[in-house]
Parts: structure tokens; C-alpha cells; sequence
């Protein structure tokens, strides 16, 4: 049975704080880690979406263990905003994103996430819409290289592509471990243990699911929804998600660059400021983590507070 273990669970309680009465969203359940740690805080309550309907499932124990005070929405983060409005709750003193695929999901080979056991080529998060089997037999080459290089940052997707073409029209790659095999066919083993398939996986799983889509519509309806004092604090695993959180982060606490002095934008007044950045350097995994749990080593925790009212820039 595959046991889910929340990174950076200390730094994400010590950073959100919760509070007895109030009202936080975790917004990524997944394997309910954060979820728990957050209701044994805090005499709180707390909502929890998961796109995942076994994730929402599973829920179900955690939620007997805090009667009324865990509620479970299925559903994608990035429609939170419309979620929790059909619930009438327009207000939260925190909200969480542990961003990634969860453990539950990388240890079930019928989920087709991983490399390291063979399953149908799946990857998707929920139960409906486009699997990685769809894209990797359907597109054309030049489409599917960029889908690796954008999204997996691999250097060498362009060979990989041509492989895939050429094993597809044999017969169509409907497997994790075939898919694996074509890409370990064109790449030499990384010389830091890392899998040659470990890049093309995960463009395939973020392009399945439009990762990168849903953090920047979650951050932008997290905001909307923190009262002053509340927190937003997200977990993420690698440098695209870290990217797009770092920027929204910087952009909302009012500490992008100013434009130069000969660019228009310079002239036009700047928004009050109406948060403050929690984390001006990404909060990191200790190495007894790391040795701990592998999967933690690219962890990365930043954490944004709407300010009260009254602290707002004139």
C-alpha cells in the first residue's frame, strides 16, 4: 500500500499558523498529509479539493476522525473560486497548494505515471479528457518535441520525438514501460542516477493535466479569497511550477523591478501593495528530509500574507 509523505510539514504549519475558528482550504489533498496536521493544529475547519476521486475517497476516514470540521469538494484548484462559492464561503485565513502528482498516484502502475512499473500510459488526474497514450500516438512530431522541451526541459527532445514516430508507426506505444524503453533507446543513463525518462514523463503528465494552467488560475483565485492576515503558502517540485509561484509572489508583495526610467510604464503609479511576501528566499528541505524522502530534494515552500487593511501603501 502506498504511503504518502508530506514534504516540508513543519515549515508549511510554522509559516501558515493556523488558528482555532479559522477557516483554511487545502487545496491539493491528495494523500490528506497537510490536510491532518493542519485539524490537529488548530480547532479549525477545513476545506480540501482533489481532482482525484480516490483522493477524495480516501478522505473519507480523515473526515470521521474531525467530524464537521474537514469538508471534501472534487474538483480542479484552479476552479476554487467557483467551488467554494457554491458553498457559500467567500473568506480564508490560509490556503495550501502542495503542487505535483501525489505518491498514491506515482505508486499505482495503472495510473500510468511512472517509469519504474508497467502500466497503461495514462497520467491523468482525474478520470476524464486527453491521457499521455493520446498525445505521445497522435501528434505530430515537431508538436510533441516542443510539448518535451516546454514542459520537460529536455535537451534532446527532438531525437526523442523522431523515436516515438518511428516506434508508433509500428505499433502504438500504449505502455509506461514500452515509452520508457524508446526513450532510454535514445538517451545514455545521467550520470546523477536520474532516469533518461524522467523529463518526457513529466511534460507528458503536466501537458495531460495543464499543470502549469491551473497553478496560475489557483493563485490568482487564492488571493481573491485570503482575508487580511491570511496566508497562501505552496509547495512546489520544479523549476516550471517554482517559476510561475516565485513571479506571482514577487508581482503581488510589489517587489518586481521598476521599469526603467525610459520605459512609459515608469510613469504610471503603481497599485497599493496589499501583500507581503513571507519568503524572500524559498524555504528548502533539510537534508534528514532529503535522506529520509528522495522525492523532497527539489521541494521548494514560498508563502504570500494579505495585509490588514490598514497596512495598506497609500
Amino acid at each position: 500500500m502506498s504511503k504518502h509523505v508530506p514534504v516540508l510539514l513543519p515549515e508549511m504549519l510554522g509559516v501558515l499558523a493556523p488558528r482555532d475558528g479559522g477557516i483554511y482550504l487545502d487545496a491539493t489533498f491528495g494523500g490528506g498529509g497537510f490536510a491532518g496536521a493542519i485539524l490537529q493544529s488548530a480547532a479549525c475547519t477545513l476545506w480540501a479539493i482533489d481532482r482525484d476521486p480516490d483522493a477524495i475517497a480516501r478522505g473519507a476516514s480523515l473526515a470521521a476522525q474531525f467530524p464537521g470540521r474537514l469538508h471534501l469538494i472534487e474538483g480542479c484548484f484552479g476552479d476554487m473560486l467557483a467551488l467554494l462559492g457554491a458553498e457559500q464561503v467567500e473568506r480564508l485565513d490560509g490556503v495550501v497548494l502542495d503542487l505535483g502528482v501525489s505518491s498514491f498516484q506515482i505508486d499505482q502502475p495503472g495510473r500510468g505515471f511512472s517509469f519504474r512499473a508497467d502500466g497503461p500510459l495514462d497520467m491523468r488526474m482525474g478520470k476524464h479528457g486527453t491521457t499521455a497514450a493520446d498525445l505521445v500516438n497522435t501528434l505530430p512530431e515537431r508538436e510533441l518535441a516542443d510539448l518535451l522541451f516546454q514542459f520537460g526541459e529536455e535537451r534532446a527532445s527532438r531525437r526523442i520525438a523522431r523515436a516515438i514516430v518511428a516506434a508508433r508507426a509500428e505499433a502504438p506505444v500504449a505502455t509506461t514501460g514500452r515509452l520508457a524503453a524508446i526513450i532510454r533507446g535514445v538517451l545514455p543513463p545521467d550520470r546523477s542516477g536520474i532516469d533518461p525518462a524522467t523529463r518526457s514523463f513529466q511534460a507528458l503528465r503536466i501537458r495531460v493535466n495543464d499543470e502549469l494552467g491551473e497553478i496560475e488560475r489557483a493563485l490568482a483565485a487564492a488571493v481573491e479569497l485570503l482575508a487580511p492576515g491570511g496566508r497562501l503558502v505552496v509547495v512546489a517540485f520544479h523549476s516550471l511550477e517554482d517559476r510561475i509561484v516565485k513571479r506571482f509572489m514577487t508581482d503581488a508583495s510589489g517587489r518586481a523591478p521598476s521599469p526603467s526610467r525610459y520605459d512609459p510604464r515608469g510613469i504610471v503609479t503603481r497599485p497599493p501593495v496589499s501583500f507581503r511576501l513571507l519568503t524572500p528566499r524559498a524555504m528548502r528541505p533539510r537534508a534528514a528530509e532529503i535522506d529520509a524522502n528522495a522525492r523532497a530534494r527539489s521541494a521548494r515552500l514560498r508563502a504570500l500574507e494579505r495585509l490588514p487593511a490598514e497596512s495598506l501603501a497609500p
